[in-house]
């Protein structure tokens, strides 16, 4: 696998960065374990002046960091500067809040004495993370394991490597120990020997269902705790009574923000037949207003997609779509610039035989559906093998929030742009994965929730009571 730059506007090679031997990897293998060795001896507070100074180091150099990610995946420059700020505060978050969130935990039992969870550490944790987020999706697995005291091995993705050497350079600016994350320009296979190595505890991977299924594999195989997020096809569902100059506001900037590449974005638009039409005429106005250009320049609003390679993918899936009796409502037309740009576009008429209809379509273009009911659009909502994410919109808030819950998803936000908070889980269902990161369900994920039962002097009451079963193996 090859780890270089080619900037997605001006399609130059920027940097090419070399792959990891076997003693690099052992290395960090080894500086990880004695890391998570010593942090066994300390608390997380020890540990919180040094997230806190990485939130303010992310500040400092917030121009640096953003840029990175532009020349890394092409994303809007001041899209880049909102990620850096998100990252910072995702650290300040944990810093503030992991002890608290990682205190032992009383339990009420019948059993003599105090029983309690305690939250311990696992160990080193391998990171397989995507390109669309090059940044924030480090920080949200990286601020609450550094909380817990579990130093992290990242593989970044192979188009985003200065992204990575970027945060890790952070981390080395700071008072953490370098091992807390250790990038490395892995193979595919020191991957899966990674995470068969006794020092790893876990492996946290954001991507697609493909490299999902191959990590989680592995993983299970070699009995390692894993949380994945894989992807979605979210619903953008429009009723009856919603306010549809709100929602058209929200709408084309729920699919067009980071090019749409999001696995959060709105990709199916479900609306109700009485603003439908209306829907489509607002959707189309707003996309057509969007301009494509240099993503560092203010006055851009459309960004290259990250690579030719996924450009040349979206492209393929509309072709299908068309041929298989989709109708383009808009867009669909070559952008005259050099870089990856696609223009948005709009399918309606999608019918169930058409492939993209279970595709999650990872780019700026938009499917369309009608219905009649609410229930009508739940059941579309839930025709799919992705669970992620997704927003209704609807003038009565009880309403939308009866019609949300009914969606299978793990996440529905409701009359609300899709927001990404170090207070709010994040995760998925089905097929978009297991797990959560980020919240104290977050922090939790590779913890070590130790029940510790402490009486006063030995006692024997919880087997003269019969508390007590013999496990028959």
């Amino acid at each position: 696998m090859a780890y270089k730059t080619i900037n997605p506007y001006t399609n130059e090679l920027v940097k090419e960065y070399p792959n990891a031997t076997a003693d690099d990897v052992e290395n960090a293998l080894s500086a990880g374990h004695q890391l998570f060795k010593k942090w066994e001896h300390e608390t997380p507070e020890s540990r919180a002046n040094q997230l806190h100074e990485i939130a303010q180091l992310f500040r400092d150099h917030q121009a640096q960091l953003a840029k990175a990610m532009v020349t890394d995946m092409g994303k809007l420059y001041r899209e880049a500067q909102g990620e850096v700020e998100l990252c910072a505060m995702i650290a300040d978050y944990f810093a503030d809040h992991g002890t608290k969130l990682l205190a032992p935990t009383k339990i009420e039992t019948i059993a003599t004495g105090d029983a309690q969870i305690q939250k311990h550490s696992l160990g080193v944790l391998m990171m397989v993370e995507p390109w669309n987020f090059p940044m924030y999706q480090i920080m949200r697995v990286f601020a609450p394991n550094f909380m817990v005291g579990n130093p992290m091995i990242l593989k970044h993705a192979s188009n985003t490597p200065g992204s990575a050497v970027a945060f890790e350079n952070v981390i080395k600016k700071s008072a953490a120990p370098n091992a807390s994350l250790q990038n490395m320009f892995l193979s595919y296979d020191q991957v899966s020997e990674i995470i068969a190595d006794s020092r790893v505890q876990g492996v946290a991977l954001t991507g697609s269902e493909r490299g999902g299924r191959s990590v989680a594999k592995t993983a299970g195989e070699n009995l390692k705790k894993n949380t994945m997020e894989l992807g979605g096809t979210d619903a953008f569902i429009v009723l009856d009574d919603a306010d549809i100059d709100s929602v058209a506001d929200i709408a084309w900037r729920a699919r067009l923000y980071n090019a749409g590449q999001v696995c959060t974005s709105s990709k199916r638009f479900i609306v109700s037949a009485n603003l439908y039409d209306q829907f489509l005429k607002n959707l189309k106005e707003n996309f057509a207003n969007v301009k494509p250009g240099d993503p560092m320049d203010s006055q851009t609003t459309l960004a290259p997609m990250n690579s030719k390679r996924a450009k040349e993918k979206l492209q393929d899936q509309v072709d299908k779509a068309i041929e298989n009796g989709a109708t383009v409502y808009y867009g669909n037309e070559k952008v005259d610039l050099p870089g990856q740009f696609f223009q948005p576009t709009i399918l309606t008429n999608i019918e169930k035989n058409n492939p993209v209809y279970s595709e999650e379509m990872f780019g700026p273009v938009a499917q369309v559906y009608k219905v009649n009911s609410d229930q009508e659009a739940i059941d579309l909502a839930n025709d799919s093998d992705l669970g992620l994410g997704g927003i209704v919109f609807s003038g009565d808030p009880k309403r939308g929030t009866k019609v949300a819950s009914q969606i299978e998803t793990g996440m529905v936000f409701v009359n609300n742009f899709m927001a990404s908070l170090p207070d709010l889980p994040f995760g998925g269902v089905k097929n978009s994965g297991y797990g959560r990161e980020m919240s104290q369900l977050g922090l939790n994920a590779f913890v070590n929730e130790q029940l510790i039962v402490t009486a006063d002097k030995p006692n024997m009451a919880n087997l003269a009571g019969g508390l007590v079963a013999t496990d028959p193996d």
